[in-house]
């Protein structure tokens, strides 16, 4: 008789994945409320759909990915903060809407499954969940040998959350003449990493390891930077009805993400040199060959998420900050306009500023 054929001949260690399951384990149920009907391995996570608080509960949900930020994490060889970058991306996503996050749920997928990484990058997005209040309730592993290389993995994460509809931000209330507030990030977030590589690693033959005190020290563990939650900052603000609108700097930059939550016939005047501009995306400008306008569109440039109030909600919402030692800028306000943004420079132009 012909010698058997077994999944794991074809790459697929399906012992490797109940090994991994069971390291996690602990890891997912630690991030569990009572809200949570199920167990991880479950065909579907459960959750009680129950608000009484709300008068009329609104659902918002939102995916996403952390790009080729993994590929840092992978040279690094450092699996436990993209996870916790993934997290905190969605949980933004769901914040400028006004909500507070349910449950979360994430994909994994690897050419062969290490069950010591996907544990570490769980461990990750575990962190992320209960420093924001959301149950990691399931997820789904795929070891796929041929369609990734061996030791590549990607990440993906789906988030639920609740808002009462008197506190949802959709942008119809912004107008002229509120003011714009910017709330710093950590570093590139999950956006821009491509061209960043590219710069680093190709136009100036760098590695990740290479040290630049201009950007405070190791390219891979600056680029490694957390995405920042704004979550505990701002959902007081959302509960008060102090805001008019948030927009979350990712993808796009401030030049795509602002625009979106501006109504007809507005814009967004927003002033360079208001706010400090990190070390690494001085260095991308200096030393990248990028123009300004591929910056502002690729990049965060040093702002996280944008805060629109009310001229009259200015100094309440100062103090709320201060109280919590959140930084912030005031980095513009709303004008007239196409629903665009409308950059101010400093005379002398880009090099001044940015320098």
């Amino acid at each position: 008789m012909s010698e058997k054929t077994t999944y794991r001949d074809s790459g697929v260690n399906i012992d490797a994945q109940d090994e991994a399951l069971s390291q996690i384990r602990r890891i997912v149920r630690s991030t569990f409320n009572d809200n949570v009907l199920s167990d991880l391995g479950s065909f579907g996570g459960l959750f009680r759909g129950s608000f009484p608080q709300l008068e009329k509960p609104i659902l918002v949900s939102s995916t996403d990915g952390v790009g080729t930020k993994l590929r840092v994490a992978q040279a690094m060889k450092i699996h436990d903060t993209v996870g916790y970058d993934l997290v905190c991306h969605c949980v933004n996503d769901i914040l400028v809407q006004g909500a507070r996050p349910l449950f979360f749920l994430d994909y994994f997928a690897t050419g062969r499954l290490n069950p010591k990484v996907m544990a570490e990058v769980v461990g990750g997005m575990a962190r992320g969940c209960k420093e924001n209040g959301a149950a990691l309730i399931g997820g789904e592993t795929a070891e796929m040998p041929g369609f990734y290389a061996e030791d590549d993995y990607d990440i993906a994460g789906f988030i639920v959350g609740v808002v009462d509809e008197c506190h949802l931000l959709t942008g119809s209330r912004v107008r002229e003449g509120d003011l714009l507030i910017g709330l710093p990030s950590a570093g590139l977030h999950t956006n821009g990493y491509s061209l960043a590589r590219k710069v680093f690693l190709e136009r100036l033959g760098l590695d990740f390891q290479t040290i630049l005190p201009e950007i405070g020290g190791k390219i891979g563990e600056v680029l490694l930077a957390p995405h920042l939650s704004y979550q505990n900052a701002l959902l007081p603000l959302i509960e008060s009805g102090r805001l008019h609108a948030l927009a979350h700097i990712t993808g796009g930059g401030l030049t795509d993400n602002v625009p979106r939550v501006l109504p007809a016939g507005t814009d967004a005047r927003i002033k360079a040199g208001s706010w400090d501009v990190l070390p690494v995306f001085r260095y991308l400008y200096q030393h990248g060959g990028i123009e300004m306008t591929e910056m502002f569109r690729v990049f965060n440039m040093g702002i996280g998420m944008v805060v629109i109030l009310p001229p009259a909600e200015v100094d309440k919402v100062a103090a709320h900050f201060g109280r919590i030692g959140q930084r912030y800028y005031f980095i513009g306000n709303v004008v007239k306009g196409s629903g665009k943004i409308v950059y101010d420079f400093p005379p002398a132009g880009y090099p001044s500023w940015i320098d």
